[in-house]
């Protein structure tokens, strides 16, 4: 006897029946189902490096921030078109302040699959970087590091968005012989007090060379390590030698530090200068309103007359956050490189670099004309001079970005 069941013997007509309506209800079932999803596109992975433990932790925090702002709005904008909606995916590294792990970050990063970098804040961990990236041939954008030699070592990955230290050196010069000219030349001589790493070293240096051409001499250029917890003696020194303006190259710990002792020694001056001035901002203004009140930058900000500009600080802000100019930073070097890879359609190395060097990446809300590649840096960038007034940054030149007049001589504090 057979284990199976006998099953039923249907008519010819009947079976035709159930055979039509078999077919039918398949139909209805695959109507019913969603059509397969095609496969999503692979993430396009960026390595974020900066120093987020350490002394330089909360600006390259704060660049981390920008870097992270502008991948959630490329992927909330459907992510990069031209490759199916890729999305950008993040690869966060702390470099510590240390160059030695800032190289170690890139090569974690190049066997984790990175499409391309951002990075590093400081120029010392920023000429590491890139020169590591350089080996894989990996596209490196320059959020903060302002060092000419970053992009003048003939690395083709390497390209920098913003100024660089020749071009804010000579942009910031300008501006002072204009402001001080304007007030009937009452400086005439400075003293340049700047960290000694590559940042400041070599910031003094273009400082010190450039000064005399506008009509002031350099008394001293002082020297410190970062961090310094103590400037009593480099005031006092100050104060010996008399200068009408200081000019402070800083990392942010020391830059206020130096601007508060300067203000609590009483030390009488024209005016406190900066150029790209680590501390000058508006987390200074805040906290020490007196200290801050008409202390000059020339650095990088936004353009005040932009409203997408106005519409991001206001975005930082809500976060409960004091906006700085280290979030545009961040948030445009990972917009060039999703720029690129748009453009060029494919995250591909080579691809990606020519994209680059050919870029006229115009969205953004700096205060710049066209972007234009030599040699990785872009020639449209320039910084402007901001000052601090009642509470707030405005910027005092040049005019047609100014949304205020510049304080200058400084009132006694």
């Amino acid at each position: 006897m057979s284990d199976t069941p006998d099953l039923p013997v249907l008519s010819p007509r009947r079976a035709g029946l159930l055979t039509r309506r078999a077919v039918v209800a398949a139909g209805a079932a695959s109507l019913a189902m969603p059509l397969v999803a095609r496969a999503e596109p692979a993430a396009i992975k960026i390595g974020l490096i900066h120093p987020v433990t350490g002394a330089l932790a909360g600006a390259g925090l704060r660049c981390r921030t920008g870097g992270q702002m502008a991948i959630a709005d490329v992927n909330g904008a459907g992510g990069i078109k031209s490759m199916g909606g890729a999305k950008l995916e993040a690869l966060l590294g702390d470099a510590q302040g240390k160059v030695e792990v800032a190289t170690s970050l890139v090569d974690q990063f190049a066997e984790a699959g990175a499409s391309g970098f951002t990075g590093c804040f400081a120029s010392a961990l920023g000429l590491a970087a890139t020169q590591q990236a350089a080996k894989y041939n990996i596209p490196f954008s320059i959020d903060s590091g302002i060092t000419d030699s970053l992009t003048t070592r003939g690395l083709a990955n390497t390209f920098r968005f913003f100024p660089n230290n020749t071009t804010t050196t000579n942009d910031a010069l300008a501006a002072l012989d204009q402001i001080n000219k304007a007030a009937g030349s009452p400086a005439k001589t400075a003293v340049i007090v700047h960290e000694d790493s590559d940042f400041g070293t070599s910031s003094a240096k273009l400082q010190s060379a450039a000064l005399p051409s506008i009509g002031i001499t350099v008394k001293a250029l002082i020297p410190h390590p970062t961090p310094t917890r103590d400037f009593t003696n480099i005031v006092l020194r100050i104060k010996s030698e008399a200068p009408d303006i200081v000019i402070i190259s800083d990392y942010e710990n020391e830059y206020i530090l130096l601007a508060r002792t300067l203000v609590q020694q009483k030390v009488p001056l024209v005016a406190t200068y900066s150029i790209a001035g680590g501390g000058f901002g508006l987390k200074l203004a805040h906290e020490a309103p007196t200290v801050a009140e008409d202390m000059i930058d020339f650095n990088h900000w936004y353009n005040p007359k932009d409203p997408r500009a106005l519409a991001f600080r206001k975005r930082v802000e809500a976060t409960g956050q004091t906006y700085s100019w280290e979030y545009p930073f961040g948030y445009f070097a990972v917009k060039l490189l999703a720029d690129a890879w748009e453009r060029a359609g494919t995250a591909d190395k080579e691809k990606t670099i020519a994209a680059l060097n050919a870029s006229t990446f115009s969205d953004h809300f700096m205060p710049y004309g066209p972007t234009k590649f030599t040699n990785g840096q872009n020639s449209g960038s320039h910084p402007v001079a901001m000052q601090i007034q009642q509470g707030d940054i405005k910027v005092i030149w040049p005019a047609a970005f100014a949304d205020a007049k510049a304080v200058y001589p400084r009132p006694k504090v």
